[in-house]
Protein backbone atom coordinates (compact mmCIF):
# COMPACT_ATOMS: atom_id res chain seq x y z
CA UNK A 1 0.00 0.00 0.00
CA UNK A 2 1.43 3.19 -0.38
CA UNK A 3 1.83 5.66 2.10
CA UNK A 4 0.22 9.26 2.48
CA UNK A 5 2.01 11.95 1.41
CA UNK A 6 2.53 14.24 3.90
CA UNK A 7 1.20 17.81 3.54
CA UNK A 8 3.37 20.34 3.56
CA UNK A 9 4.17 23.42 6.70
CA UNK A 10 2.05 25.97 4.32
CA UNK A 11 -0.54 23.22 3.34
CA UNK A 12 -0.51 22.50 7.46
CA UNK A 13 -1.32 26.20 7.78
CA UNK A 14 -3.74 26.83 5.40
CA UNK A 15 -5.87 23.91 6.61
CA UNK A 16 -5.49 25.45 10.40
CA UNK A 17 -6.59 28.74 9.21
CA UNK A 18 -9.34 27.79 7.59
CA UNK A 19 -10.40 25.37 10.94
CA UNK A 20 -10.23 28.20 13.06
CA UNK A 21 -12.35 30.42 10.59
CA UNK A 22 -14.66 27.88 10.13
CA UNK A 23 -15.30 27.29 14.21
CA UNK A 24 -15.74 30.98 14.66
CA UNK A 25 -18.53 31.36 12.10
CA UNK A 26 -20.10 28.66 11.74
CA UNK A 27 -22.90 29.49 14.31
CA UNK A 28 -23.43 32.76 12.92
CA UNK A 29 -23.76 31.52 9.23
CA UNK A 30 -25.73 28.59 10.24
CA UNK A 31 -23.41 25.99 8.15
CA UNK A 32 -22.06 22.76 9.44
CA UNK A 33 -19.90 19.96 7.48
CA UNK A 34 -22.24 18.46 6.39
CA UNK A 35 -24.12 21.06 4.45
CA UNK A 36 -20.40 22.23 2.96
CA UNK A 37 -19.88 18.09 2.09
CA UNK A 38 -23.47 18.17 0.06
CA UNK A 39 -22.22 21.29 -2.30
CA UNK A 40 -18.81 19.55 -2.87
CA UNK A 41 -20.95 16.28 -3.06
CA UNK A 42 -17.89 14.15 -0.85
CA UNK A 43 -18.68 12.83 2.97
CA UNK A 44 -18.55 14.99 6.03
CA UNK A 45 -15.59 13.25 6.68
CA UNK A 46 -14.08 14.23 4.10
CA UNK A 47 -14.72 17.54 4.76
CA UNK A 48 -13.77 17.03 8.36
CA UNK A 49 -9.67 15.85 7.14
CA UNK A 50 -9.92 19.12 5.18
CA UNK A 51 -10.31 21.29 8.14
CA UNK A 52 -7.91 18.90 10.59
CA UNK A 53 -5.31 19.01 8.13
CA UNK A 54 -4.89 15.34 6.75
CA UNK A 55 -6.26 16.20 2.97
CA UNK A 56 -4.60 19.17 1.04
CA UNK A 57 -6.68 21.96 0.47
CA UNK A 58 -7.30 22.27 -3.29
CA UNK A 59 -8.67 25.68 -5.41
CA UNK A 60 -11.97 24.18 -5.99
CA UNK A 61 -12.67 23.11 -1.95
CA UNK A 62 -10.91 26.59 -1.10
CA UNK A 63 -13.54 27.98 -3.44
CA UNK A 64 -16.39 26.36 -1.90
CA UNK A 65 -15.22 27.19 1.56
CA UNK A 66 -14.43 30.51 1.02
CA UNK A 67 -18.01 30.87 -0.42
CA UNK A 68 -19.99 29.46 2.33
CA UNK A 69 -17.61 31.50 4.93
CA UNK A 70 -17.98 34.44 3.34
CA UNK A 71 -14.25 35.29 3.50
CA UNK A 72 -11.98 35.77 0.40
CA UNK A 73 -9.55 32.68 -0.30
CA UNK A 74 -6.53 34.79 0.73
CA UNK A 75 -7.86 34.59 4.22
CA UNK A 76 -6.95 30.96 4.57
CA UNK A 77 -4.56 30.16 1.88
CA UNK A 78 -2.65 32.88 0.74
CA UNK A 79 -1.18 30.50 -2.31
CA UNK A 80 -4.30 29.03 -3.13
CA UNK A 81 -5.49 32.68 -3.58
CA UNK A 82 -2.75 33.31 -6.29
CA UNK A 83 -3.75 30.52 -8.02
CA UNK A 84 -7.20 31.40 -8.36
CA UNK A 85 -5.66 35.23 -9.56
CA UNK A 86 -3.76 33.41 -12.24
CA UNK A 87 -6.49 31.41 -13.23
CA UNK A 88 -9.19 34.33 -13.28
CA UNK A 89 -6.50 36.35 -15.24
CA UNK A 90 -5.66 33.36 -18.06
CA UNK A 91 -9.64 33.17 -18.33
CA UNK A 92 -10.16 37.26 -19.02
CA UNK A 93 -7.18 37.26 -21.31
CA UNK A 94 -8.44 34.37 -23.68
CA UNK A 95 -12.01 36.46 -23.75
CA UNK A 96 -10.78 39.43 -24.58
CA UNK A 97 -8.72 38.09 -27.06
CA UNK A 98 -12.12 36.98 -29.07
CA UNK A 99 -13.24 39.42 -31.80
CA UNK A 100 -16.75 40.49 -31.71
CA UNK A 101 -18.74 39.05 -35.18
CA UNK A 102 -18.61 40.61 -37.28
CA UNK A 103 -21.32 40.10 -40.01
CA UNK A 104 -20.06 39.96 -43.83
CA UNK A 105 -20.82 41.81 -46.91
CA UNK A 106 -24.28 41.02 -47.95
CA UNK A 107 -24.71 40.49 -52.03
CA UNK A 108 -28.16 40.36 -54.17
CA UNK A 109 -28.84 37.14 -56.05
CA UNK A 110 -30.29 38.65 -59.65
CA UNK A 111 -31.31 36.89 -62.72
CA UNK A 112 -29.10 36.49 -66.13
CA UNK A 113 -31.47 39.33 -67.84
CA UNK A 114 -30.33 41.70 -64.89
CA UNK A 115 -26.61 40.68 -64.99
CA UNK A 116 -26.58 41.32 -68.98
CA UNK A 117 -28.24 44.83 -68.60
CA UNK A 118 -25.22 45.64 -65.70
CA UNK A 119 -23.05 47.75 -67.92
CA UNK A 120 -25.83 49.56 -69.32
CA UNK A 121 -26.78 51.11 -66.12
CA UNK A 122 -24.55 51.16 -63.09
CA UNK A 123 -27.43 49.17 -61.20
CA UNK A 124 -29.52 46.90 -63.00
CA UNK A 125 -31.82 46.47 -60.49
CA UNK A 126 -33.36 48.06 -57.31
CA UNK A 127 -32.55 46.58 -54.16
CA UNK A 128 -35.60 46.88 -52.53
CA UNK A 129 -36.59 44.58 -55.68
CA UNK A 130 -34.15 41.72 -54.40
CA UNK A 131 -35.33 39.43 -52.13
CA UNK A 132 -32.24 36.93 -51.87
CA UNK A 133 -28.98 38.23 -50.55
CA UNK A 134 -26.05 36.14 -49.18
CA UNK A 135 -23.15 36.71 -47.48
CA UNK A 136 -19.52 36.30 -48.75
CA UNK A 137 -16.03 36.73 -46.31
CA UNK A 138 -13.98 36.99 -50.45
CA UNK A 139 -12.84 40.40 -51.16
CA UNK A 140 -13.94 42.05 -53.91
CA UNK A 141 -12.23 45.02 -55.94
CA UNK A 142 -15.91 46.27 -57.32
CA UNK A 143 -19.80 46.11 -57.26
CA UNK A 144 -20.12 42.34 -56.56
CA UNK A 145 -23.72 39.96 -56.91
CA UNK A 146 -24.17 36.64 -56.84
CA UNK A 147 -25.73 34.63 -60.06
CA UNK A 148 -27.31 30.77 -59.90
CA UNK A 149 -25.62 28.77 -62.74
CA UNK A 150 -28.11 27.44 -65.30
CA UNK A 151 -27.77 24.38 -67.31
CA UNK A 152 -24.81 22.13 -67.67
CA UNK A 153 -21.37 23.89 -69.81
CA UNK A 154 -19.92 24.32 -66.61
CA UNK A 155 -20.35 21.27 -65.24
CA UNK A 156 -16.50 19.28 -66.18
CA UNK A 157 -16.02 15.28 -65.44
CA UNK A 158 -12.94 16.14 -63.23
CA UNK A 159 -10.72 19.46 -62.30
CA UNK A 160 -12.65 22.64 -61.52
CA UNK A 161 -16.21 22.16 -62.17
CA UNK A 162 -19.18 24.08 -61.84
CA UNK A 163 -22.91 22.64 -61.40
CA UNK A 164 -26.04 23.55 -62.43
CA UNK A 165 -27.79 25.22 -59.68
CA UNK A 166 -24.73 26.49 -57.86
CA UNK A 167 -24.38 30.26 -56.52
CA UNK A 168 -21.62 32.27 -58.15
CA UNK A 169 -20.11 35.79 -56.55
CA UNK A 170 -19.22 38.07 -59.80
CA UNK A 171 -16.79 40.75 -59.07
CA UNK A 172 -17.46 43.51 -61.49
CA UNK A 173 -14.27 45.02 -60.54
CA UNK A 174 -11.78 43.01 -60.65
CA UNK A 175 -9.86 42.50 -64.74
CA UNK A 176 -10.17 39.45 -66.13
CA UNK A 177 -7.18 37.09 -68.06
CA UNK A 178 -7.05 33.93 -69.77
CA UNK A 179 -8.22 31.38 -67.52
CA UNK A 180 -10.66 33.60 -65.94
CA UNK A 181 -14.35 32.37 -65.05
CA UNK A 182 -16.13 35.82 -66.33
CA UNK A 183 -19.82 36.65 -66.64
CA UNK A 184 -19.94 38.18 -70.37
CA UNK A 185 -22.71 39.72 -72.77
CA UNK A 186 -23.03 38.89 -76.14
CA UNK A 187 -24.17 42.30 -78.47
CA UNK A 188 -26.79 40.28 -80.05
CA UNK A 189 -28.16 38.56 -76.45
CA UNK A 190 -30.24 40.26 -73.37
CA UNK A 191 -28.49 37.68 -71.35
CA UNK A 192 -25.88 37.16 -69.58
CA UNK A 193 -23.18 34.16 -69.69
CA UNK A 194 -20.96 32.47 -67.91
CA UNK A 195 -17.56 30.78 -69.17
CA UNK A 196 -14.40 30.30 -69.50
CA UNK A 197 -12.51 32.86 -71.02
CA UNK A 198 -9.62 31.89 -73.36
CA UNK A 199 -7.02 34.44 -75.32
CA UNK A 200 -5.20 32.46 -77.54
CA UNK A 201 -2.89 34.70 -80.23
CA UNK A 202 -4.87 37.56 -79.48
CA UNK A 203 -8.43 35.39 -80.63
CA UNK A 204 -10.89 35.81 -77.48
CA UNK A 205 -13.35 32.45 -77.05
CA UNK A 206 -15.48 31.73 -74.28
CA UNK A 207 -15.46 28.33 -73.14
CA UNK A 208 -17.25 25.49 -71.13
CA UNK A 209 -15.82 23.80 -68.75
CA UNK A 210 -17.90 20.67 -69.68
CA UNK A 211 -15.61 19.43 -72.94
CA UNK A 212 -18.24 18.85 -75.19
CA UNK A 213 -19.00 22.57 -75.33
CA UNK A 214 -17.92 24.39 -78.10
CA UNK A 215 -15.56 27.38 -78.29
CA UNK A 216 -16.96 30.39 -79.18
CA UNK A 217 -14.89 33.66 -80.60
CA UNK A 218 -16.21 36.94 -79.12
CA UNK A 219 -13.55 39.12 -80.02
CA UNK A 220 -15.03 42.54 -80.68
CA UNK A 221 -19.19 41.38 -80.56
CA UNK A 222 -18.19 40.84 -75.97
CA UNK A 223 -18.66 42.78 -73.31
CA UNK A 224 -17.29 41.23 -70.14
CA UNK A 225 -19.33 42.20 -67.03
CA UNK A 226 -17.66 40.36 -64.55
CA UNK A 227 -15.16 37.83 -63.08
CA UNK A 228 -16.23 34.83 -60.78
CA UNK A 229 -14.82 34.70 -57.67
CA UNK A 230 -16.52 32.25 -55.39
CA UNK A 231 -18.48 29.31 -55.73
CA UNK A 232 -21.46 28.46 -53.06
CA UNK A 233 -23.33 25.14 -53.58
CA UNK A 234 -27.06 25.29 -51.59
CA UNK A 235 -28.04 21.33 -50.77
Amino acid sequence: MNEKRQLTTEQLADCRRLKALYESKKKELGITQQSIADILNISQGAVGHYLNGRNALNLQTASVFAAQLNVPISDFSPSLAAEAQALSAAIDSNISGLRPYKPSPRYPLISWVQAGAWNEANEAYGLDQIDEWYESETHVQGAAFWLRVEGESMTAPTGKSVPDGSLILIDTGKDSENGSLVVAKLTDSNEATFKKLVIDGGNWYLKGLNPTWPAMKVNGDCKIIGVAVQMMMKL
